[in-house]
């Protein structure tokens, strides 16, 4: 594959970025096989919990989906802990800045804010305050994220739960990860 000839930016032209566009598409083709690689590093390690994080992802998404929640609600639930081994301080943002170009407005909130809502069942015992999420009580997805925490998030630590196998999610992360919905690279229509 040929590659841009610019050392500077200000030096690139028309066919170097065409170059790279090139490369950035087929890319991008492979988001989800890098998502779907990175939830199985998250099988080697469990935190102190009774289940690794991959089975914690796994058991919020099964719950999700057989309580009947669209796809990409299931997606976000599969995907929720993702940035734990990353982002050790900051996980949901990450989670939420894989999703952001291809879920809605709602369902990136609870993404992006389920860690604080979910401080909300062990805050109290580190010190913290258990209702910090009341600084969005106003939020139109306020009980959404609530909602996902308390039926789903944190009732995934069971080691005799029956959780489906990731590759029963793949296609749902498949059509959810092929359609970007907003990105500075997408046109404007």
């Amino acid at each position: 594959m040929s590659r841009a000839k610019f050392h500077e930016m200000t030096e690139g032209t028309r066919e170097d970025w065409q170059t790279i566009a090139m490369c950035a598409y087929e890319h991008n083709q492979k988001l989800a096989d890098r998502v779907l690689e990175h939830l199985r590093l998250l099988g080697a390690d469990d935190g102190g919990f009774a289940v690794s994080r991959l089975e914690h992802c796994l058991q919020t998404a099964t719950r999700a989906h057989r309580d009947g929640r669209n796809e990409e609600y299931v997606v976000c639930a599969l995907v929720h802990d993702i940035g734990d081994t990353l982002g050790s301080y900051n996980h949901a943002d990450i989670g939420a800045a894989i999703l952001k170009p291809f879920v809605s407005e709602e369902h990136l909130f609870m993404v992006e804010k389920h860690a604080i809502f979910q401080g909300y069942y062990f805050f109290e015992h580190l010190g913290l305050d258990k209702n910090m999420r009341e600084q969005f009580r106003e939020h139109p997805h306020y009980k959404i994220t609530a909602q996902f925490c308390a039926l789903y998030d944190q009732r995934a630590f069971d080691p005799e739960y029956k959780s489906m196998q990731l590759e029963e999610f793949e296609p749902m992360l498949r059509n959810v990860f092929a359609r970007p919905v907003r990105s500075i690279y997408l046109k404007s229509a």
